[in-house]
Parts: structure tokens; C-alpha cells; sequence
């Protein structure tokens, strides 16, 4: 089984690797893995929809938008301090780096986690003309 590098973890390809050769039994495990992933789907769509909604393209600018002021602030703030400081960081100026980077990263992934939604139908995406 492969692994792929998906935002900030690794994860196993989910292929089907038969460990019999019957076809019958194969068939039969393709079916139960396919209501496993169905059971899973429902579940996804069930909690995410009342949740987050429904999303077009105004709400992805704008996390989109968030996410690139987040990195700009970020890299500012590094520019800044390397400016000043001759490239010595005190602790304060670190933690606010790292507080100002773990934005920039948790605002990227939320943009995906709402990307993967959309793709894997979780929640419905209406086309608005971006503002």
C-alpha cells in the first residue's frame, strides 16, 4: 500500500487489495466496503451540512483572502524582526511568529478541509460571481 502527503499528515491510499482470489468473495468485500463507505458519506454529509452550510465561491474568496493576509502578516512580522534585529529572535518575538504562522497554516487548512467537502459532496457549492 502507497502513502500520499495530504496537508499536515500522511495518509494510506485507500485501494482495494483483494486477499483472495475467489471472485465471489472479492465481490461480496467490494460490497461491504462500498456500504462502509456509503455509512461514511451519510455520516460526513449529516454533521457537516447543518454545520458549515452551503458554499460558493464569495465564502471561499473570503477564506481565501483570510488566509493570504494571514501569511502576509506573518512574513511581514519575520521581515520585520530580521530588519531590526540582526536575525537574533528573542522568545517574544518567536512565539509571536509561531502564533502568526499557526494562523497562516490553520486558516490554509480550513480552505482545504472546505475544498474536500465540496469535492467529496459533503456540502452543496453554488457558483456566485466573486466580489
Amino acid at each position: 500500500m502507497s502513502s500520499s502527503r495530504t496537508s499536515s499528515y500522511r495518509r494510506m491510499a485507500d485501494h482495494f487489495e483483494p486477499e483472495s482470489d475467489d471472485p465471489i468473495t472479492q465481490k461480496r468485500l467490494r460490497g461491504h466496503l462500498e456500504q462502509i463507505d456509503y455509512t461514511a458519506y451519510a455520516a460526513n454529509v449529516s454533521v457537516m451540512r447543518p454545520v458549515v452550510g452551503e458554499a460558493d465561491s464569495a465564502r471561499f474568496q473570503r477564506l481565501a483572502v483570510a488566509a493570504a493576509q494571514a501569511r502576509a502578516h506573518w512574513v511581514a512580522e519575520a521581515l520585520a524582526i530580521s530588519e531590526t534585529s540582526g536575525g537574533v529572535l528573542s522568545a517574544a518575538q518567536a512565539a509571536k511568529l509561531a502564533a502568526l504562522r499557526n494562523a497562516y497554516q490553520e486558516l490554509t487548512e480550513a480552505y482545504e478541509a472546505l475544498r474536500r467537502m465540496v469535492e467529496r459532496g459533503y456540502i452543496a457549492y453554488h457558483w456566485t460571481r466573486p466580489v
